[in-house]
């Protein structure tokens, strides 16, 4: 897949997280992820334990709380969206500090607020633990059809790209005096946003023919074979697993 592109998710280490396949953390991810939203949302203890698991696989991973908090910001809207649901919901309605809230707004809020944060919270640890280029390589180990994981990781090579191209652009606008300053400039901007889909669409073509003539016949060579031995598919399924028996003591309960 060529080399591997850094994000600013990414955060380079030697832990043992960092160190499993990352089939392995995809599988785990996803069953954990499955697990929190089977959990009863009246169950508020279960997703107290899920938050210490994480919490545990943070600490392996040697992830610090503050870069894992500030990457939970990215769930701020639906933050928003759990805030408004006690306010306009119906059903029965209980005071709380002088305001009529909906009861079934308020579970409604906390089952987005806690499945939400603990599903952006293992996703952001992923990402954390496994740089992109390995992501890819994952997915195809874990047989995702393969024209989804060279689209991916098109985008990924060519965001930058494209970014850069922007950048440019702008920056000859600039050199000659413009400034979007109201909607007078929007017909420039429209221009600029035409041109630079051009430019990507010619872009893409010359890439194509570039990849046909080195003999491209509709999927990527994998260079790195990435396989797990059965200890290491037993260290990634501990989250998953006993997240599993939190859930399973929630529904004899």
């Amino acid at each position: 897949m060529g080399a591997g592109h850094a994000h600013r998710l990414y955060r380079h280490g030697h832990s043992p997280v960092h160190a499993l396949p990352p089939h392995c953390k995809l599988a785990a991810v996803f069953a954990f992820v499955l697990v929190v939203v089977s959990t009863p949302r009246e169950a508020v203890w279960a997703f107290g334990l899920y938050a210490v698991l994480l919490a545990g696989v943070a600490a392996a991973a040697r992830v610090p709380a503050g870069f894992l908090l500030r990457r939970l910001l990215i769930e701020i809207p639906f933050v928003a969206f759990a805030v408004l649901m006690p306010f306009v919901a119906g059903g029965e309605r209980v005071d709380v500090l002088g305001l009529s809230l909906s009861v079934s707004g308020l579970w409604g809020a906390w089952n987005v607020l806690a499945k939400g944060t603990l599903g952006v919270a293992a996703s952001v640890l992923l990402a954390s633990t496994t740089e992109l280029r390995a992501l890819l390589l994952g997915l195809q180990r874990l047989k995702l059809p393969p024209l989804l994981v060279q689209i991916a990781s098109f985008m990924i090579r060519y965001g930058d790209v494209v970014t850069g191209e922007l950048r440019r652009m702008s920056i000859a606008r600039r050199s000659r005096g413009f400034e979007a300053r109201g909607i007078r400039h929007w017909g420039v901007l429209a221009k600029t946003a035409g041109a630079l889909f051009i430019r990507s669409y010619e872009r893409g073509e010359r890439v194509y023919l570039a990849m046909v003539s080195r003999g491209y016949a509709g999927s990527m060579p994998v260079i790195d074979e990435v396989a797990a031995t059965p200890t290491e598919w037993a260290r990634a399924s501990a989250l998953p697993l006993t997240a599993l028996a939190v859930l399973a003591v929630c529904l004899m309960g």
